[in-house]
Order: structure tokens, then sequence, then C-alpha cells
């Protein structure tokens, strides 16, 4: 028996390495690292990325380069190797320490650097021409990319809030890009600097014409980008200006960095339950929130106070016929007495009396009898003074009904059936 066909197995798509102007291992000493810790390395745009390793799509750190300052080739004190294999990146915030494999990786990286920076290609660096050749082409790539992305030190503030942003937060740079205040296409650049410990803050306009950006000053200068405006001011002021970067970037997910027994390689460990108890348990915070206590079940909930007037809802009676009802007393006032919510004892109930059967009565007179009965019922409600009135009164009706059913010619055996249920009338009457 042939076998179903099964659909070919499609091996899973890796994911894709984001495109790098360069990229190679390189070992990286902060500012509080005690030790050199070696990533995989890309460059893109003005930031620099480090990876655990080659085959990683996600980055474990980053590095900006907007505040780039300088670059110097001084190795570490005391060190046998080579000195030709370090070179440190100098920003205005910060100093990164860098090791390479050779001393062409060493050149190559301050070559792609210092392109993406100052938008040149650096021919004073020991390159190769297929070097130089690679970072025309980069430079290229990154001048369209700033044509159509707008620079990190640009803002959406006011010519106010520009100011109190570079007051507050001088370490974050001194100059700032922002919409210009006519309402225009153009943009304003407010920058702010310390003279003699006096703040001396400077705005200064850029005109959009078409697809260029030209700065208003004595000698207008024009720009293809506003990114190349940043740049302007940076390298006419001898990087004294220094682009305003915010830092918000934060993190999501904690983690460290921890060495490979088998390799002995840098990896990146994001754990996904924290193990670490709390180091202070007087704050709950650190740890699983609490449920409520439950209440306790010695503590009764509170009775209402049975001085009090409460209003209880009475549901309007059902028409029924109830059997040995209790007659309600003359002097009954017909306001209801206040409940009281308190326990009331137990108390044995009294055996209830047989519920006495009716006589059959006669089907003619069913309607009648009904009617009759119910006057009598509400009779009894009455006081015992007025039932000689009422009596004469029933008497008189029957008279009439007697005369009226004569007139219509009833037969005997109903007038005797009618004079039956008179007498037994008169006797309930009289036994009320």
């Amino acid at each position: 028996m042939a076998s179903a066909l099964s659909p070919p197995r499609v091996p899973k798509p890796k994911c894709a390495l984001p495109s790098h102007y360069h990229e190679s291992y390189l070992e990286k000493k902060g500012p509080r690292d005690q030790n050199y810790r070696k990533f995989w390395a890309g460059l893109q745009g003005l930031t620099l990325y480090f990876y655990n390793s080659n085959r990683d799509s996600q980055h474990v750190e980053k590095l900006d380069l907007g505040a780039f300052v300088k670059f110097t080739d001084e190795g570490p004190q005391g060190s046998s190797s080579d000195p030709g294999i370090y070179f440190n990146l100098v920003l205005w915030n910060q100093e990164i320490k860098f090791k390479v494999e050779s001393l062409e990786s060493r050149e190559m990286w301050k070559g792609f650097i210092l392109t993406v920076v100052e938008l040149r290609v650096p021919y004073n660096l020991t390159l190769l021409p297929g070097h130089l050749y690679m970072m025309a082409e980069v430079l290229a790539k990154e001048e369209v990319r700033r044509t159509l992305e707008m620079p990190s030190c640009f803002l959406k503030v006011s010519r106010l809030e520009a100011q109190l942003l570079l007051e507050r937060y001088p370490e974050c740079g001194n100059l700032l890009l922002r919409p210009s205040g006519d309402g225009t296409d153009g943009v304003s650049v407010t920058t702010r600097q310390t003279l003699n410990g006096t703040p001396v803050v400077r705005h200064y306009k850029v005109k959009r014409e078409g697809l260029k950006y030209v700065i208003d000053v004595e000698e207008p200068f024009s720009c293809t980008s506003l990114q190349a405006v940043v740049n302007y001011f940076v390298l006419q002021t001898k990087k004294a200006l220094v682009p305003f970067l915010l830092d918000e970037d934060y993190e999501k997910v904690l983690g460290y960095v921890d060495a490979d027994k088998e390799s002995g390689e840098s990896v990146w460990v994001a754990p996904s339950v924290p193990t670490v108890p709390c180091p202070d348990p007087a704050f709950p915070a650190c740890g699983p929130k609490q449920p409520p206590p439950a209440p306790s079940q010695d503590k009764l909930p509170l009775l209402p106070n049975p001085d009090e007037n409460y209003v209880i809802p009475i549901d309007d009676a059902p028409v029924a016929d109830y059997v040995n009802g209790d007659v309600v007393p003359p002097g009954w006032s017909g306001v209801p007495k206040p409940r009281i919510c308190h326990p009331a004892p137990k108390v044995q109930a009294r055996p209830s009396k047989p519920p006495t059967i009716p006589k059959p009565e006669p089907k003619g007179l069913i309607s009648s009898l009904a009617k009759k009965l119910a006057i009598s019922s509400g009779q009894a409600l009455l006081p015992r003074t007025g039932l000689a009135s009422v009596t004469a009164e029933l008497e008189e009706k029957l008279q009439r009904r007697r005369a009226w059913e004569h007139a219509a010619g009833l037969t005997g055996d109903q007038q005797a059936s009618l004079g039956a249920g008179h007498v037994s009338q008169v006797d309930l009457s009289s036994q009320n």
C-alpha cells in the first residue's frame, strides 16, 4: 500500500544578520571594566553594535559615535604585546579602549569610524587602495542615509524649552536642533556655552531651499542634510559644540555577562526567573505580592441597632384562602413593630389543626355562596357590635332575591335550595 505523500521539509530561515559597513572581532574595555571583553562588532551609521558571536542578530551593547572627539594609539602601561593592536576611542563623556588582532585591523576600524563621523575618506591612515575604495562606498551610503534621517539632536521643542534642556542637562551636549519658530520648513539651531562662568545662549536660523539647507550666517553655507548642518557647527567650532543626546535607552531584560566553561568566551545570560532573593525583607516590592489576610472567624458581623427605625419592604399578599387564620384584634393600629436581628430562641412549633373540608354545594349556587362567604369573612374583621345590622341587611337582600327568582319562574327545588342556603348562612353568622 502506498504511503501518503508528506510535504517536503523546509529548513527554518535563520535570522538575517544586520547590514554593517564594517565588522570584525573587537576586544573592548570600558571605564568600569577591569579586563578586556571580546565581542563581534559591527558599524552601522553612527552606532557601533556589539554581539556575543558573529551568528547573533541581537546586540548586547551599543555605542553612539555622535559624541566622537578623537583617536589615540596609547597601549596599556607595562604590556609586553605589540602596541600597534591597541587604540582608544575618546568621546566627550567617556573613553573606550579597544584591542584588535593586527595593525591593519586597527587602521581599518579607525578609517571607517572617521568616514561616518566626519563624512570624508581619511587618506592620512595606513590603508590600501582597496580599503579606501570601500570607505568611499560607505561614505556614499551614509550621505544617503542621513538625507532620509533626522539627527539625534533634533527635538520638537520651542525656543524656551531648548534653552531649559541645555541648561538642565549640560552633560548631554550643548547643541540642539528644533523646528523653526516662523512656521516654515526650516529649522533653528540653539547652542549654549560658558564664558568666564557666564552662560552664553545663541540661536541660528537654517532655511530650507529645495532639497538643501542653508545656514543663515554672514557667509551662507549650503548643506545637503540636517546631519551636515550639525557637522558644520561641530567642525567650525573645533568640536567645542557637541550634539545634544538625551540618554533614554533603557533595557527591558535583565542580563549579565558570564564566561563559558567549555570555550572560555563571554556569554550573555538573561535568566527568565530571578533566583536571587530580595536583599532586604523590609521591602515587599522585591517579592511576590501577598494576598490580603482573611477575615477572622471569631469576629461576627455587627448587628444593626434595634432602636433604630428600619423600613422593611412587605410584598403584596397573594390572593389565597387561608385556613384557621388569626383574627386581628380590634385595637391593632396597623404599624409594624421593628424587627430584632439577634437570634431568637428556638420554640417548639404547635401542631396545626387539621384543615376543615367544606361541604359540597350545588353547582347552581357556587357563585352566590362565594359572594356571601366573602362578605361574611369580611364581617369577621369588623367589631361584634355591627353584626345585627349586617344580618338584617342580608335578610332584606335575600327577600328581594327570592321575589326576583319567583318572578323569573324558578322551580320549587331551586327555591328549596335557596332556602337551605339561607338557613346555613344565618347559622354561620350567629356562630361568629
